[in-house]
């Protein structure tokens, strides 16, 4: 097969049908660039899940003297010196316990001001009102019902809650946020291989005579099929290309530089450019094998010439 022949075949199909292989490019652009993002999105959570879990902690509460008045947990009165020492020591014992940190009333009450000292409620609270607590680091964050079990309803604490519970709801938000984006994709998809296989059977249409010539004088399928299975593919993958680049200009000027992510949420750790580096090839395949035997699919019919 002469490649100067498939390479003219493949300008003049893409010229022919200009506006229908703009709309392939867009849509197979925008469907792979979902696709991507997505991909990153799970890396993302898969990141945040491994740095956040390291650091929660399970908080034991202690009960105050407000907390004994009106608390039923705290019917039996404020936590005394003497059960403070016997659950940092019961603490200290257990073999899930990495470390065990105290916080005093004076400490609660600056922490308590350093995050919430503009709200109305912060000018009324005194020390003596806030609650000394234990701040346990897991060695496993998962077997954190050890320590609930262990001391919920313990004379002298409160509660005992676990930071991880208010982490997982927010990773299932990002997973359904994830999943609708993932849908979006498919939608996209969908429509791009509509496009494509339309584009395919109009370009098709438009030179059944030379097809059928070709096909008269001994062609072979292949050789009549392959012009218009490499316009799809070099459109998919033009498309392919725009989604890269859409990725690494998020990564550059979003996350990296410009709006800088990365600075004003410190608090997240942000995929690194490793993460996007290794998408890229996934993305240019799809781009350029999708389109090709979305192509090659829709020709079947006209071989029988």
């Amino acid at each position: 097969m002469r490649a100067q022949f498939v390479l003219s075949e493949i300008g003049v199909g893409l010229r022919r049908n200009l506006t229908m292989t703009f709309a392939v490019i867009v849509s197979v652009g925008l469907s792979l660039a979902l696709f991507g993002g997505s991909l990153l999105m799970s890396d993302q959570v898969s990141q945040m899940k491994g740095y956040w879990y390291d650091k929660v902690n399970v908080s034991i509460y202690l009960c105050n003297k407000s907390d004994a008045e009106s608390d039923p947990a705290c019917a039996r009165g404020a936590v005394t010196t003497e059960q403070k020492e016997q659950i940092k020591a019961d603490l200290e014992k257990m073999p899930v316990v990495d470390t065990v940190a105290y916080e005093s009333q004076d400490q609660a009450y600056k922490h308590y001001k350093e995050q919430f000292g503009d709200s109305p409620l912060a000018s009324s609270l005194t020390p003596d009102q806030m609650q000394e607590s234990y701040r346990v680091k897991l060695k496993d964050p998962e077997k954190y019902q050890v320590i609930t079990s262990a001391f919920n309803g313990r004379a002298g604490v409160q509660s005992v809650q676990d930071q991880k519970g208010t982490l997982d709801n927010l990773f299932t938000l990002l997973g359904y946020l994830n999943w609708a984006a993932r849908g979006v994709m498919f939608v996209m998809l969908a429509v791009a291989l509509m496009l494509i296989v339309n584009t395919v059977r109009v370009s098709a249409f438009s030179r059944r005579r030379e097809t059928g010539i070709m096909r008269l004088v001994g062609a072979s399928g292949f050789y009549i099929q392959a012009p218009f299975i490499m316009e799809a593919a070099v459109a998919g993958l033009i498309g392919g290309t725009i989604a890269c680049a859409s990725l690494v200009l998020g990564q550059q000027f979003v996350i990296e530089g410009g709006v800088t992510l990365s600075e004003k949420l410190p608090l997240i750790n942000f995929v690194g450019w490793d993460a996007v580096l290794t998408k890229l090839p996934l993305i240019l395949a799809a781009s350029f094998l999708m389109p090709a035997l979305a192509a090659s699919f829709a020709l079947r019919k006209y071989l029988k010439v």
